[in-house]
């Protein structure tokens, strides 16, 4: 856990396919004291989400409301539980919003065919029929949020989309944080783009990129990879000029 001016960065670890992984959903500190959280992780993190902003001072009962950057399952895995313990609204963009309901099918499975010829195959690796075959999470989204939009605090929602349809990330004005989900990523403090492997459209991502580069940007957390604070702005610059 670390907190950037009015941002808390979480660090969530867990083993997926053999491979460590470290996930950093964001708390960000409103002018009232309470907290709106951005993302949660996979199933099962609420307890360590709740552990680690006690660590800061705050809890889980401080969460008034979740955004939601998008419907991937090590974004909103925790979504449920968190929003059954703290009855928090649940917000994100409106083109994302039936994913995180359930109404449609999350977008990088394959196709319902694909899946039952993929389960028929008596060696399929576990991980992979543990993925296909776990329940979709279903959560209610209180408010569909829109390219541009301003919420209370400072936080402006800006569409960037590409990783998924509806992905979004969100810029906190007052410390100018710049919070991408997978739009972006990092690595030791250096500034990456988008994931090839998990961005069905490049094209659009890349676009996105570009339209980040357009805000005054001061810190960059990045979901996979963590803060990027050194010459951040410059970074994306250049990271949308030469992808």
């Amino acid at each position: 856990m670390q907190r950037v001016n009015d941002v808390i960065v979480l660090d969530l670890e867990s083993t997926v396919n053999g491979n460590h992984m470290v996930f950093r959903p964001s708390a960000i500190v409103m002018p009232d004291g309470t907290l709106t959280l951005v993302d949660t992780g996979l199933p099962g993190m609420a307890g360590v989400i709740d552990t680690q902003l006690r660590e800061a001072g705050f809890s889980l009962d401080d969460v008034k409301q979740v955004i939601v950057t998008h419907h991937d399952l090590d974004h909103i895995g925790s979504l449920e539980a968190v929003v059954g313990q703290t009855g928090a609204d649940v917000l994100a963009l409106e083109a994302e919003v039936p994913y995180i309901t359930g109404e449609k099918r999350s977008q990088k499975l394959p196709s319902e065919e694909q899946t039952q010829q993929l389960l028929a195959d008596p060696n399929l690796d576990p991980a992979r029929r543990a993925m296909l075959t776990r329940p979709p999470v279903r959560v209610p989204v209180t408010r569909a949020l829109h390219d541009g939009e301003d919420l209370p605090g400072g936080l402006r929602i800006v569409a960037t989309p590409g990783h998924t349809v509806g992905h979004a990330s969100v810029y906190v004005s007052g410390s100018r944080t710049l919070i991408t989900g997978d739009a972006l990523t990092s690595q030791d403090g250096t500034l990456k783009g988008p994931n090839e492997r998990a961005t069905p459209d490049m094209p659009t991502a890349l676009e996105s990129v570009k339209k980040l580069a357009g805000l005054d940007v001061q810190t960059i957390l990045a979901y996979h990879g963590g803060l990027v604070t050194e010459n951040a702005d410059a970074q994306l610059k250049e990271l949308a000029a030469h992808p």
